[in-house]
C-alpha cells in the first residue's frame, strides 16, 4: 500500500477526485489556466466531461462559475450574454466574476494578499493582514496615536495581536476596518459619532474594536463624510453617524451614534456591495438592483431628479431594462456602475468629462459608457470629478479632471479634463489588480504586488518622502513591511 501511495501521481487520482479538486474553490482562474498549459490530462477531452466542454479544465471553470453567488443570482439572459463576451471561454468568465468580487476588498498577488485605499490626503494598505498608512493624520485618520501628524512612507499601524484585517476605507476624517473574524474597527474624528462610538468628546487615534457590532459579523465598510456604514455577512447593512440629508437610511435626520440596521433593505433582499458617497449610499442587491438613499444633489441618486431620499429606493434604469449590476462607486458628484456583462454607467455632475461621455453635460440618470463596451471591466472608482475603469486585462483607463496629476497622463497638465476614457499606457506592462483614487492622489496595486502613485505628494500621501508630486506613474517601494517605516511627527 505504501509503495503505491508513493509511486501515484495527481493525475492518477480517479477523475471525479480530480474534478473535486479542481472545484473545491482552492484554485484561481489564473491557476485552472497553468493546468490547462501544462498537463494533457487537463487540457486534452478524456470522456471525463460532457463534450461541450473544451477540456476538463474548462468543465471545472463552468461548475465554479454556477456556484458562484454572482452568476447564480443573474439571470438566463445575462448568463448568456456574459458568456458570449468572454468569447465561449468558462475560465474568462469564472476570472470576471473574481476579478469583481475582490474589486472593493483582498486583491491576490505575487506578493499575497493585497487592498488599497485612498482617503482625502492620506492612503491605508492592507498587506498579507497588516495594514500600513501614510500622509496627513487629520483627527487620528492614520491610526498611530496622538503624536503622530504625519508619516512621510507607509507606517505599519498597530492592531491587537492575532487580528488579521481583510478590508479598509478611507474618508478625508476617519478610517474603518474589517478583521478576518468580522470584527470592525475604527479611527478618526468621532464628534459625528462616524466611528460607531458614543463618546464624541476625543477624536479616537488609534483603531478601536466597534463594540455595537459585536456578534454581527461584518465583510465590508465604506465611510463617507462624517458617517459610516456597515455590510454583514447576512447581507444587511448597519449605519452611524451624521444625518442631515437622510443617509443613513432610516427613514428620518436624527444622528446615529452607533450602528443600527438599515431596515428598509433587509425586507428588499441580501445586499451584496455598499459604497459611501459624500452625503449619500449606494447598496447592490443579490438580484443585481441597485438602491440609494441621502443627498440628491448632482443627481447622484440616479433618480432623474435631486431629491433627498431618506429610505432606500431603486435605480428604475437598471431595474427596467433588466440590468444586473454587481458593483457602483460613489464619487463626490457623480457615480459609476459595472453590470454582470462587464459594462459600465455613469451619472451625475458631467464637470470636467467625469462621466467619460466626451462632454460636461449632467446626466440625471444612469448612461452607458459606449467607448468602453468592447473591454470587459471589472472594478469601477469615482471619486472628486474623476473616474478609473479597470479591465479585464489589467489596464486601467481614467477620465475627468487631470487634479494635481491625479489621471495620470503625463502630456496633459494639472487642470486639463479628460472629456472620454483614455488608458494610462505606462501602467499597461504591469497589470493592474486594483486602484483607489483620493482627492488629488490615485494609487494602483499590480498583479506582482508591486505599488503605483500619481497625483499630489505635498502631505506625502504618497507615500515618497521627498517628491512634491508625481504627474504619471511612480512606484511607491515599501521596505520592510513587517517592520516600521520613518514616521514623521511635524506638523
Amino acid at each position: 500500500m505504501a509503495k503505491w501511495l508513493h509511486s501515484t501521481t495527481f493525475v492518477d487520482l480517479p477523475s471525479h477526485l480530480i474534478l473535486e479538486v479542481l472545484t473545491s474553490g482552492r484554485l484561481n482562474a489564473h491557476d485552472l489556466v497553468c493546468l490547462e498549459l501544462t498537463c494533457k490530462l487537463f487540457g486534452g477531452s478524456h470522456e471525463l466531461y460532457p463534450l461541450k466542454f473544451r477540456s476538463l479544465v474548462d468543465f471545472a471553470a463552468f461548475q465554479l462559475c454556477i456556484s458562484h453567488s454572482t452568476y447564480s443570482g443573474m439571470g438566463e439572459d445575462s448568463q448568456r450574454q456574459l458568456f458570449d463576451r468572454c468569447q465561449g471561454k468558462w475560465k474568462r468568465v469564472f476570472r470576471f466574476l473574481q476579478l469583481v468580487e475582490k474589486s472593493s476588498n483582498i486583491v491576490e498577488t505575487s506578493e499575497g494578499n493585497m487592498q488599497i485605499a485612498t482617503g482625502r490626503y492620506h492612503t491605508l494598505l492592507i498587506s498579507n493582514g497588516s495594514v500600513y498608512s501614510c500622509g496627513s493624520s487629520l483627527c487620528g485618520v492614520l491610526g498611530h496615536g496622538s503624536e503622530t501628524t504625519q508619516c512621510v512612507t507607509f507606517t505599519r499601524i498597530n492592531f491587537p495581536p492575532s487580528i488579521y484585517v481583510e478590508q479598509v476605507s478611507a474618508s478625508h476624517n476617519h478610517a474603518a476596518f474589517v478583521t478576518q473574524s468580522g470584527q470592525v474597527f475604527t479611527c478618526g474624528d468621532n464628534s459625528s459619532f462616524c466611528c460607531g462610538h458614543r463618546d464624541t468628546s476625543c477624536r479616537i487615534f488609534r483603531p478601536r474594536l466597534v463594540e455595537a457590532l459585536n456578534g454581527i459579523p461584518c465583510k465590508q465598510v465604506s465611510v463617507g463624510h462624517n458617517f459610516s456604514v456597515f455590510l454583514t455577512r447576512q447581507g444587511h447593512v448597519y449605519t452611524c453617524g451624521t444625518n442631515t440629508y437622510g443617509q443613513l437610511g432610516h427613514g428620518n435626520t436624527l444622528e446615529g451614534p452607533t450602528p443600527k440596521i438599515v431596515q428598509r433593505l433587509v425586507e428588499i433582499g441580501s445586499v451584496i456591495q455598499i459604497a459611501a458617497g459624500p452625503s449619500y449610499v449606494l447598496a447592490v442587491v443579490n438580484d443585481g438592483r441597485v438602491y440609494s438613499f441621502g443627498s440628491g444633489s448632482n443627481f447622484c441618486l440616479g433618480h432623474g431628479e435631486q431629491h433627498n431620499e431618506f429610505q432606500p429606493r431603486v435605480l428604475q434604469t437598471f431595474r427596467l431594462k433588466n440590468i444586473h449590476v454587481v458593483s457602483v462607486s460613489a464619487g463626490d458628484e457623480h457615480a459609476v456602475a459595472l453590470d454582470s456583462n462587464g459594462l459600465v454607467y455613469t451619472w451625475g455632475k458631467g464637470y470636467c468629462g467625469a462621466l467619460g461621455h466626451g462632454d460636461e453635460i449632467d446626466k440625471t440618470i444612469p448612461q452607458p459608457l459606449n467607448s468602453l463596451k468592447n473591454h470587459l471591466a471589472v472594478q469601477v472608482c469615482a471619486r472628486k470629478r474623476k473616474t478609473f475603469v479597470l479591465v479585464d486585462t489589467g489596464i486601467v483607463y481614467g477620465f475627468g479632471w487631470m487634479g494635481f496629476g491625479s489621471l495620470g497622463f503625463p502630456d496633459r497638465g494639472v487642470s486639463d479634463k479628460v472629456l472620454r476614457p483614455r488608458s494610462l499606457d505606462s501602467l499597461r506592462v504591469h497589470r493592474v489588480s486594483q486602484i483607489s483614487t483620493g482627492l488629488y492622489h490615485t494609487v494602483v496595486v499590480t498583479e506582482k504586488g508591486k505599488i503605483f502613485g500619481f497625483g499630489d505628494n505635498e502631505r506625502a500621501q504618497l507615500g515618497h518622502e521627498s517628491l512634491r508630486g508625481c504627474l504619471e506613474p511612480t512606484e511607491i517601494f515599501i521596505h520592510d513591511l513587517d517592520d516600521e517605516s520613518i514616521v514623521s511627527e511635524s506638523g
